[in-house]
């Protein structure tokens, strides 16, 4: 389990999420999982004038996945990135599963034992814009 400090799951939590039309999961499966069903919006992470990234949470296998893709565009128009993903465990106050990465265009988090919890998937840029999607319990 990654505890982090309370200042900044608050910090991600203040924020709100940018949520977007629901989106129905295509393609997207956690590694190791045979099988996921997308739960909750989907967030998007908006950086430079344009959207970085969406963020989804997904439940299957038995476990909460967060997964973050970052869209074309900005895979473009840009050499590198960084982005973090990770299961924000609302009952007490941690990022599971955190999982960063650079030049990826698909992140997903570790598996995080939370489904009986309410959690949010988080993503964000280091030291940058982040999102949420909205919460599930």
């Amino acid at each position: 389990m990654m505890s982090i400090a309370k200042g900044t799951l608050a910090a991600l939590l203040a924020v709100p999420a940018m949520v977007a039309i629901p989106a129905v999961a295509h393609a997207e499966t956690p590694p190791g999982c045979g099988s996921a069903v997308q739960i909750g919006s989907t967030a998007h992470i908006r950086h430079d004038g344009q959207t970085f990234a969406s963020v989804k949470q997904f439940k299957g296998c038995g476990k909460n996945w967060a997964y973050l893709f970052v869209w074309a565009g900005y895979r473009s128009s840009h050499r590198t990135w960084n982005a973090c993903v990770a299961v924000a465990d609302n009952s007490n106050r941690t990022l599971q599963g955190t999982q960063c990465r650079t030049q990826k265009k698909e992140i997903w988090s570790l598996g995080a034992n939370t489904l009986a919890h309410c959690t949010q998937a988080a993503g964000w840029i280091p030291n940058g814009p982040r999102a949420m999607t909205g919460e599930r319990c």
